[in-house]
């Protein structure tokens, strides 16, 4: 199974992420919690987890050996966020 990260490198994924979506990724690769990244940037956790949720977007597997969100959070910082 190819993923979005294998067809177009790691920046290419990113860019399938909106800025908001982005900008919570960068936060989270910063070890914040949902609910402060929600405080940093003024919405609901509910918010944070909905952009949290996008890095499907990312099409990484799903597997019950990897945690995806830090999966997601690793081809941030490869991609050099």
């Amino acid at each position: 199974m190819r993923t979005r990260v294998d067809e177009g490198g790691e920046e290419g994924a990113l860019a399938s992420l909106t800025p908001r979506e982005r900008e919570v990724l960068a936060l989270r690769a910063g070890g914040r919690t949902n609910n402060a990244i929600a405080r940093e940037i003024v919405v609901t956790s509910g918010a944070v987890e909905k952009h949290v949720s996008s890095i499907g977007k990312l099409g990484l597997p799903a597997s019950t050996d990897d945690h995806r969100r830090v999966l997601a959070v690793l081809v941030f910082l490869r991609a050099g966020g």
